[in-house]
């Protein structure tokens, strides 16, 4: 399983929109092939930061999402609202402490 983190710092006054396009898109996003969970997280004291936390079954299926025409959409309408720089993290479990 491949775990994909990324940070979005959106420009104040477009927070708004991003909701608006996440939750149009969100259930599309979840059901693509591969992906099994899918969160937003928000920043717990910038409004403005928000994270997308996912679970795909592997590279190549987040490969298969991110060449697709969904991805092509909600990226790009989603990268008009930046106020910085995105990060992305890929990453696997390594240790769970239950």
């Amino acid at each position: 399983m491949l775990i994909r983190i990324v940070k979005m710092t959106f420009q104040e006054d477009k927070v708004g929109q991003f909701l608006q396009l996440f939750e149009e898109t969100k259930t599309n996003i979840r059901k693509f092939k591969g992906c099994s969970h899918l969160e937003l997280l928000k920043d717990f004291n910038a409004s403005n930061i928000f994270f997308t936390y996912s679970y795909w079954d592997d590279e190549s299926c987040l490969d298969e999402y991110r060449n697709s025409d969904l991805f092509e959409e909600v990226w790009g309408n989603t990268k008009k609202l930046f106020a910085d720089k995105p990060l992305a993290f890929s990453a696997k479990q390594f240790i769970t402490v239950s």
